[in-house]
């Protein structure tokens, strides 16, 4: 008798543990949201972190500020005396910069509280309602996750018997099984756990459904909140950059409104008495007056134009003239001109009366004989005594400056003095009352009235010659 064939199991696509589990992982689901809820709460905490920096920041402006910028502002201004003290000027602009200054040191700190006790708290709730918001999800749709992670664990253990069990129904013939372990029973039992696994899978998706309807309302509200803390942030940042720059306008316009004349008016006016007043007439040499510019020793006896024939290889240019002095001391200078300005007028020659000889008269002629003193030192003692022929323009003149001469110099052969000597012995008895003309070349010789020296012992000093003075210094002349 033929053994009938035993019926085997077909396994088709359905048996596939893919086709029996859900496509769609639920648990994915919820750690997908708790991720993004994650990411939401990173970004608040940036936010966070950023607002918090700032106020930081201004708050070490502020004492920045206070430290570096305000010192040297807070220093009076070096030689401060310069500077006009009324408003208007430059120490208006360093007062308006100061007080600027503070104010701005004081908006730092208000930006700095503003930023941490108006903006962060609002990031601060912010943060906490992600944070529950990833909680609730984690305790209700998470444990939905769990519940469904588990009916799937319990519906595979039995798909997993059941193919067991079919598999040793197929090869074994006669085989006994447990009435627990039957094919069909097993069968039903899966079933069960696939509709509890089904059930379990369906909440869990009408919680995930729940909860991403929820989310975008979620996300609408934590935008919301950002957008708000943002505004207020830009509120508080704009109103402080508009206070800054009307601060800055401030000092602009200060500086910009110094009339450019002001500090230098106000300079002057302070010291006009010693600053040079540009409408004050220049001084000329006619106002001007010094020590002893009247004494009797600086008038001459007798000054004018003389005629000096040339020596040497000059004497072919005959005689050249030139101005002439006999000073009380006792010198008889020659100058080319009476300019006493344009250069220093040294004499070109000085001849000393008491050491020389003048010979007689001839007409409007006479000679001196004796040695030149001007020039160094040494070359006054390398000197020789030489005939110095002069000419005057009349026979008179002659006479003037002969007889004056003579009441110096020895007349004839007579021994000559040593010029140390003479300068001690010879009196100076003479004063010029008339005021000497510079400047102007006389064409005769002119020998004042008193203008004649006496011997004797040397005269006391002229009367009242630069008693105004208290020192040497050159005064103006006081006109009546």
């Amino acid at each position: 008798m033929a053994t009938p064939a035993l019926p085997t199991r077909a396994k088709t696509t359905n048996d596939s543990d893919d086709d029996v589990v859900s496509a769609g992982d639920p648990s994915s689901t919820a750690g997908l949201l708790i991720e993004r809820l994650q990411a939401w709460k990173h970004m608040c905490g940036n936010l966070e972190a950023y607002i918090g920096a700032v106020a930081k920041e201004h708050a070490g402006f502020a004492k920045e500020h206070e430290k570096i910028v305000m010192k040297p502002l807070s220093s009076p201004l070096r030689e401060a005396h310069h500077f006009d003290s009324a408003l208007g000027g430059v120490a208006g602009l360093f007062e308006n910069l100061r007080s600027n200054t503070q104010n701005q040191i004081s908006l730092y700190g208000e930006t700095s509280k503003n930023l941490t006790g108006s903006v962060l708290p609002v990031l601060e709730r912010l943060h906490s309602e992600i944070k529950n918001k990833t909680k609730e999800i984690t305790s209700g749709a998470g444990k939905g996750s769990k519940a469904v992670d588990a009916a799937r664990g319990h519906s595979q253990k039995h798909i997993e018997l059941l193919g067991q069990q079919a598999a040793h129904f197929d090869t074994t013939v006669g085989g006994r099984v447990t009435a627990n372990h039957d094919p069909y029973v097993l069968k039903r039992g899966v079933l069960h756990r696939l509709n509890k696994q089904l059930l379990e899978e369906n909440n869990n998706r009408q919680d995930l459904i729940s909860v991403q309807n929820s989310f975008s309302q979620f996300e609408a509200h934590v935008l919301q909140t950002i957008q708000t803390a943002i505004n207020s942030y830009n509120q508080f940042m704009s109103g402080q950059a508009d206070r800054q720059k009307a601060m800055f306008g401030d000092i602009a316009a200060t500086t910009s409104n110094i009339p450019l004349d002001f500090e230098w008016n106000g300079f002057v006016k302070r010291n006009q008495n010693v600053l040079v007043n540009p409408n004050a007439s220049s001084r000329s040499m006619n106002d001007v007056s010094f020590p002893n510019e009247n004494h009797r020793s600086t008038k001459p006896l007798i000054e004018g134009t003389l005629e000096r024939k040339s020596r040497g290889m000059g004497a072919l240019k005959g005689y050249t003239g030139g101005h002439y002095v006999v000073t009380p001391a006792g010198f008889l200078h020659e100058y080319k001109d009476t300019d006493n300005f344009h250069k220093d007028p040294t004499p070109e020659r000085s001849l000393y009366l008491p050491d020389s000889i003048i010979g007689a008269i001839d007409g409007n002629k006479f000679t001196i004989k004796g040695k030149d003193s001007s020039g160094s030192k040494i070359g006054q003692k390398m000197a020789i005594t030489s005939d110095f022929q002069f000419k005057a323009h009349t026979d008179a003149d002659a006479r003037q400056w002969h007889s004056i001469i003579a009441s110096f110099a020895n007349s004839g052969g007579s021994a000559p003095t040593s010029p140390v000597e003479s300068r001690n012995i010879t009196p100076i008895a003479t004063r010029i009352e008339e005021p000497q003309t510079q400047g102007v070349t006389p064409t005769s010789a002119k020998t004042p009235t008193s203008a004649q020296p006496l011997s004797g012992t040397s005269p006391p000093s002229a009367t009242g010659a630069g008693s105004h003075f208290a020192s040497g210094t050159v005064g103006d002349k006081k006109h009546s």
